[in-house]
């Protein structure tokens, strides 16, 4: 069997060796670049490790895995244009390098050939898998509504926000571990576990980058902490914070929310203390191991040796345990 490692390396060679030989070459240009500059190719690893639960050669399936990662960088490419982010991974997004039109117009083409890279399956998987994939696609589509819709309420509640997450984060992770075990002819129990284990570790996932948005170490997580904090964006990390402070403290949230003109680091740094002083961080924190155990329950579920459960643990505890 092939460590996350090894897979990773395979996903990583094989989007480098992609050809994109049709014309306009501009138009392919920006679709190129945004697979370029890096990811944690979460979402492909996921899948090849699912697959090699029950199949060795996880490599058979490595076009549909970059299939799966190419959808999730045409979503990201149209996020950051819809949010108006400047930078993604330390590189200008593409609406910056080019122009809106191009991200919208190479963004809809890396929606073809997603689909286009999915498909190339066996003939009797295609179904199942192609049905599995537009329900999801479907869904992280409703997730990213659900989150604009947030933006302009001042009452999301936590099991919403957790519902926003598993249609916008979630649900790609579980459908990719799916895709593997289906592939692989794993029961369809078991692939029906692999599916509620990828929503499970994308649950903590985000609350992750909630955490790490606030408390990370800048060197480390490769941007600026405190970048939700500014743009009050309804996270995990905000929602319980009003939904557990006191008056006092709740004045205060409410008066750097709404404030029209502020200092940067002293919004953060402020922001922060109140979270600090709430509990949020360990509230957090206990969450993202919640999901977690969850996640190593249902994988002890899953009917096959404990040996070739090994190496997705394994990639669980480096997930639990990120910085960035």
């Amino acid at each position: 069997m092939l460590t996350s490692n090894e897979i990773l390396q395979k996903v990583n060679d094989c989007l480098d060796h992609l050809r994109y030989d049709r014309k306009p070459a501009s138009l392919y240009e920006p679709m190129q670049y945004v697979l370029s500059i890096g990811g944690k190719r979460i979402r492909p690893v996921l899948m090849l490790l699912g697959y090699n639960l029950w199949k060795e050669h996880p490599e058979d399936i490595l076009m549909p895995a970059v299939g799966l990662e190419t959808y999730h960088n045409y979503t990201l490419l149209h996020d950051d244009l819809m949010d108006n982010a400047d930078m993604r991974r330390g590189q200008l997004t593409v609406h910056k390098k080019w122009d809106a039109n191009k991200a919208i117009l190479s963004g809809d083409s890396m929606l073809v050939l997603a689909y286009q890279r999915m498909q190339q399956v066996p003939a009797d998987k295609l179904p199942a898998v192609l049905d599995l994939f537009t329900v999801t696609a479907l869904e992280i589509g409703e997730g990213q509504e659900y989150d604009m819709s947030f933006e302009t309420r001042s009452d999301v509640t936590e099991d919403e926000y957790i519902e926003m997450i598993r249609l916008k984060t979630s649900v790609l992770l579980a459908c990719a571990m799916k895709i593997g075990a289906l592939l692989a002819d794993a029961p369809q129990e078991d692939a029906d576990r692999l599916y509620r284990l990828g929503e499970q570790i994308g649950l903590a996932f985000q609350l992750q980058d909630d955490l790490l948005d606030v408390y990370g170490d800048p060197k480390v997580f490769g941007k600026a902490i405190g970048g939700d904090i500014t743009s009050n964006k309804k996270t995990y990390m905000l929602i319980n914070a009003f939904n557990r402070a006191n008056d006092k403290q709740r004045k205060e949230l409410e008066r750097w929310i709404n404030a029209k003109t502020f200092n940067r680091e002293v919004k953060v740094a402020e922001v922060t203390r109140l979270y600090d002083e709430i509990g949020i961080r360990q509230l957090c924190e206990e969450k993202i191991n919640y999901y977690f155990e969850l996640a190593n329950q249902t994988l002890a579920e899953v009917n096959v040796p404990e040996e070739r459960k090994l190496q997705i643990r394994n990639y669980m505890d480096e997930l639990l345990h990120r910085k960035k």
